[in-house]
């Protein structure tokens, strides 16, 4: 079958790995089913494991993409959970120390097809597009449970997203709005500003910019570069909830002082599991509320849209159609 796959490692020249061809059709153990992929969005995490970042050399060739839409054996439209848990695992799968993602020990979803447990398989609404749908179960459910699970916010909480702009800082304007939250957002660039007041933030800053009020939560999807604005933000006894370190992860000062004296939590959050992949589905069929994408690209064309991704240069997320 048609697949887009890692071949190879290369951490300065990551695309080097990449290649666009036929790998065979997907193993279906017990209690696992097939998709046929209508559409995959794709992750940083994609060009990390090109770098060879969570994905082992005797794992190659493994096909790339966690996120995928399409049917499933008996024609219905689904959503794809990427998050492959312990058969015997109960309980919260991201908790899970046996867990892995989809294209770390399992085939991906940039292929025609993809198999997975069957609990792993949620019902697409008719109100989402293929497209749209595919954009979910990575950033999308990221930023759900940063929101709600971990950071606990409810309507008129205020929240601080830093670093407007990718997959899951967008996620994270557009449904906190969607939830009835104010939001303020961050961003070096001018143009990005202005699109996260398009998407839904009240108010935007510059990185580093002093806010006219503290907030009850920062979404801190960047690091080293935002994390002493981040700290300083937040009123006594708020949270940080941080899922990613794009910038880096090594801080020149924790602000620990600031952290213990004003009672602040700070929370890691990792992906999702099924139940909030469906409550978030549930959520934008009731209100409407749209993933935002960057550009479609056909599956064919895939190298294209990890150079874009690569590159920096986009505001939302980048999806593969077949």
């Amino acid at each position: 079958m048609f697949a887009v796959y890692a071949e190879s490692f290369d951490q300065d020249e990551p695309l080097n790995g990449l290649v666009v061809g036929e790998r065979p059709d997907p193993e279906v153990p017990d209690g696992w089913t097939t998709v046929t992929v209508k559409a995959a969005s794709l992750n940083h995490h994609d060009l990390w494991s090109l770098r060879g970042v969570g994905l082992k050399q005797d794992a190659l060739p493994m096909i790339l993409g966690c996120d995928a839409a399409g049917l499933d054996e008996d024609g219905n439209e689904v959503v794809v959970h990427a998050v492959i848990s312990d058969p015997h695992w109960t309980g919260d799968e991201t908790l899970d120390p046996r867990r892995s993602l989809l294209s770390e020990r399992f085939q991906g979803t940039f292929a025609e097809k993809v198999a997975v447990p069957r609990s792993n398989v949620i019902a697409k609404p008719a109100s989402l597009s293929f497209e749209e749908a595919a954009c979910l179960p990575t950033a999308w459910l990221t930023a759900y449970r940063m929101l709600f699970t971990q950071g606990q916010l409810k309507g008129g909480d205020t929240v601080l997203v830093q670093g407007a702009g990718g997959g899951v800082a967008t996620a994270l304007i557009t449904l906190a709005r969607a939830a009835g939250l104010k939001v303020l957002a961050t961003s070096r660039d001018e143009g990005k500003r202005a699109r996260a007041l398009e998407i839904g933030a009240h108010e935007v800053f510059e990185s580093g910019a002093r806010l006219p009020v503290k907030v009850d939560a920062v979404m801190e999807t960047v690091g080293r570069a935002t994390w002493a604005h981040s700290v300083r933000s937040l009123r006594p006894g708020g949270r940080i909830v941080i899922s990613g370190t794009t910038s880096g992860p090594n801080l020149d000062d924790a602000l620990l002082t600031n952290i213990f004296f004003l009672q602040l939590q700070v929370i890691g959050s990792t992906m999702g599991t099924r139940a909030e992949l469906a409550g978030l589905v549930n959520l934008l069929d009731a209100t409407g509320t749209k993933p935002l994408i960057d550009h479609t690209v056909a599956m064919e064309d895939a190298r294209d849209g990890f150079a874009a991704m690569a590159g920096g240069d986009i505001f939302g997320k980048i999806v593969f159609t077949r």
